[in-house]
């Protein structure tokens, strides 16, 4: 598909969408969820390298750091996946 090809389908999506009253909407759905993934991705990727840090400090207390990393990860595992369910009854609604 060449590039004007794109452009010419992207154009015609977009007035689809204007008329429907759903383009804008759509939009902020997609950015939303985005954006949760790559919050998401940036939190766990700090608990994981803050708690081999530590670990490298304190080795003996390799057993409780590593139960709360579990358990942080797990919460803002959570809180990506409310935000991403949540852009996606936006755009399904």
């Amino acid at each position: 598909m060449t590039l004007l090809n794109i452009i010419l389908q992207a154009t015609t999506d977009a007035a689809t969408a204007a008329a429907t009253g759903k383009g804008m909407g759509n939009m902020g759905a997609g950015i939303g969820a985005g954006l949760a993934a790559i919050g998401a991705g940036i939190g766990i990727g700090r608990i994981g390298g803050s708690a081999l840090e530590s670990i490298a400090r304190q080795p003996e207390a390799l057993g409780d750091i590593r139960a709360n990393m579990i358990v942080a990860a797990a919460l803002v595992e959570g809180a990506a996946f409310f935000g991403i369910v949540v852009c996606l009854l936006i755009v399904l609604l």
